[in-house]
């Protein structure tokens, strides 16, 4: 592990999931406790970036399967097992390996995924 900080399946998890510091830290804040769900204006005070910036993050989170909603309040609850595995994992590795996590992060092009979901959007409508 000291040669690659990052195993191979959670590499793949941030580079399919986590766009952003600020987005891994919304996740882990929710993480912390799944019971206490978030309104966008609330978590964005604690992870330093706008309320309309972290309800984007939210949504992206609530559509790839991390949260549920309701009421315009969000909570952790993963859509599958694999998935709450995979993060607490990740919120592990997280805190022993902070520098390389954030390496990976920052060295993601941030417009891929919108690239990759616009090709898979205008795929489908064919």
């Amino acid at each position: 592990m000291r040669d690659q900080p990052i195993p191979d399946d959670l590499r793949e998890f941030i580079l399919q999931y986590i766009d952003s510091i600020s987005q891994l830290e919304a996740l882990l804040i929710l993480r912390s406790d799944p019971t206490v769900a978030w309104r966008a204006h609330e978590l964005s005070q604690r992870i330093y970036v706008t309320a309309q910036r972290t309800a984007e993050l939210l949504a992206r989170l609530h559509a790839d399967g991390f949260l549920v909603t309701e009421d315009g309040r969000y909570r952790f609850q993963c859509r599958t097992e694999e998935l709450r595995g995979k993060v607490e994992r990740l919120a592990t590795l997280y805190s022993a390996s902070l520098i390389p996590v954030t390496n990976l992060i920052h060295s993601k092009p941030s417009r891929i995924r919108e690239f990759a979901d616009a090709f898979k959007l205008r795929k489908d409508s064919e």
